[in-house]
């Protein structure tokens, strides 16, 4: 390891997210993009006045004051799923993404939508159903190969037409992928999508090479060829990810570092120790228990952002068969009745639970819409109460005799288990008795998705445009909806919503469907977490922004 330090004691301050809404508002007017703004508001700072509302997403390196060379050790909290962008659904495949996948369009600090592999947003048609995309010159992918529209068509026709595609639900009615030259691509949309242009700055857009996709076929995640600053060079399962820097890139002036390695340490303290000691420089997730010490640890800065993302509870209703399959019927009370889903609800107290396995970092929340968004209203903040009586009450009215045993499938991480085990005490007050099933965070993605389970305890990291934090997952048939959850009248509102250009409608949609997440209950959201990465001070570069993504491939060691 590089025993020299930087110097951070000063971090320029940024404006606040919100204060950004109202411009970028009237960008997405035209665009069809979202805005998301911080509520927690502030900016960066110096390490010694922060505070727990208060974001610091780290600064661009400076290139005079870093080393050329060296290997990045990333403490990575859980392990990836499949390196497909087609097929990911995990947040901790996009930190290698961002290193080796470049999209699109990215997000920036601001949460606002930028070009990436596109050269501008792109220009939509009067009627909303036809979008021109300008696409970068002179990019080549790992393998050598051209980035073109070509290669952007084969990407979006495999994300539309693949059967395991996560991406399907989130491009919407694209109808056809027109390449009238090579750095031109022309969607076709059967109606309006107002959630395409965040999509795009997300897996969706993330182009791949066509002749690895011809080559690899659904075994492209083994060997995965984008463009970015690295390219892949390894993977050792349940162990560790490397990539190495590509020659290819076209601004391979920018990278510094020489190899990024990703180790899988699921225990935030052993990540913390790791960081300590030197043996990694960075460490995401960090648990809300050893935030105060690292803080106070001079060789480490931590960063923070207010994430747009959620953690929750999803029920199974009705995955019997399968992700993508019909929905059946599942006997049990709290899959049929939704009073019993209402009861276990009622049970919980979401303040006390961040209060006392949080430190009171993160902020409770009842709904996948952020009350900083521009989308946010009332009713989409309203706020089932703590009220334990009701819970006893409804599962009387639901003939289910108490305590009524649920077992919940939860990663086995501390963090988590301390949430489940405050979930577990608290909830017995409100009539239900809930085992505990903690298992590794990839099989419970397998897990999820076979329909193994009861109850599930999992997040989203979340995105700009609220649409691909709830249609994807509660929408009938969508990609993440592992609930096996189906309402015609959600349906109709979500889809109303994404086909509209104008944010207040979209917002009185938005609205009215948390309504009817609540009266269902197939999802009970619970608190919205805050992006904590601790980064020794070795290193200069490394941003995460309110996406939750670590953006390492900029990086480097300071001289």
């Amino acid at each position: 390891m590089t025993n020299l330090s930087l110097s951070e004691t000063s971090l320029p301050r940024r404006r606040s997210l919100r204060a950004a809404v109202a411009a970028v508002a009237v960008a997405c007017a035209v665009v069809a993009c979202s805005p998301v703004s911080n509520d927690g508001g502030g900016g960066n700072q110096s390490d010694d006045n922060q505070s727990a509302g208060q974001d610091s997403f780290g600064t661009p390196a400076d290139p005079a004051a870093v080393k050329q060379g060296g290997k990045l050790l990333i403490a990575l909290s859980a392990e990836p799923d499949a390196l497909d962008p087609t097929l990911s659904r995990s947040l901790y495949s996009r930190y290698v993404f961002q290193a080796m996948c470049q999209k699109l369009y990215d997000v920036n600090e601001q949460a606002q939508v930028v070009p990436q592999l596109a050269t501008a947003l792109p220009t939509t048609s009067s009627d909303g159903r036809t979008v021109t995309i300008p696409l970068r010159q002179g990019a080549r992918f790992a393998d050598g190969t051209p980035f073109d529209s070509a290669a952007v068509k084969a990407t979006l026709q495999r994300h539309l037409t693949n059967a395991r595609s996560a991406r399907k639900s989130e491009l919407g009615p694209i109808d056809g992928v027109d390449t009238p030259d090579a750095q031109t691509v022309v969607l076709r949309l059967k109606q309006p999508f107002a959630p395409l242009l965040g999509a795009l700055a997300d897996r969706a857009g993330m182009i791949m090479s066509a002749k690895a996709l011809q080559s690899l076929g659904d075994d492209f995640a083994t060997a995965p060829v984008c463009v970015g600053p690295f390219k892949f060079a390894k993977r050792v399962p349940q162990n560790s990810i490397d990539v190495v820097r590509d020659p290819n890139y076209y601004e391979a002036d920018k990278v510094h570092l020489d190899a990024i390695s990703w180790r899988i340490l699921s225990d935030a303290s052993i990540r913390a120790a790791n960081l300590r000691s030197g043996d990694a420089q960075v460490a995401d997730s960090i648990s809300t228990q050893d935030v105060a010490s690292l803080r106070q640890d001079a060789s480490v800065s931590v960063l923070q952002s207010q994430s747009l993302g959620y953690q929750g509870l999803t029920i199974n209703i009705g995955n019997v068969d399968g992700l993508g399959k019909a929905p059946k019927p599942i006997n049990r009370p709290l899959a049929q009745n939704a009073k019993v889903r209402q009861a276990f609800e009622h049970a919980i107290d979401r303040k006390a639970l961040v209060d006392a396995v949080f430190n009171g970092i993160h902020t409770a929340a009842c709904s996948p819409i952020s009350p900083a968004s521009p989308f946010s209203s009332p009713e989409a903040q309203t706020c089932p109460a703590h009220d334990p009586a009701k819970a006893k009450q409804l599962l009387g009215e639901a003939g289910v005799q108490t305590p009524y045993t649920v077992t919940m499938l939860a990663s086995n991480t501390p963090d988590t288990l301390r949430l489940a085990q405050a979930l577990q005490s608290m909830l017995k007050d409100g009539g239900f008795d809930l085992k505990i099933n903690p298992v590794e965070y990839s099989s419970l993605l397998d897990e999820q998705d076979r329909g193994n389970f009861e109850l599930l305890q999992l997040g989203w990291s979340g995105r700009i445009d609220p649409d691909a934090n709830i249609t994807n997952f509660v929408g009938t048939g969508a990609s993440q909806n592992v609930a096996g959850y189906s309402n015609p009248q959600l349906d109709t509102l979500l889809t109303q919503a994404r086909q509209s250009g104008d944010i207040e409608e979209r917002k009185k949609l938005y609205g009215q469907a948390v309504t009817l997440l609540q009266q269902d209950d197939a999802l009970i959201y619970l608190y919205r977490q805050r992006n904590l990465t601790a980064v020794s001070k070795q290193i200069q570069g490394l941003q995460v922004f309110p996406d939750g993504v670590i953006r390492a491939a900029f990086a480097g060691f300071t001289k």
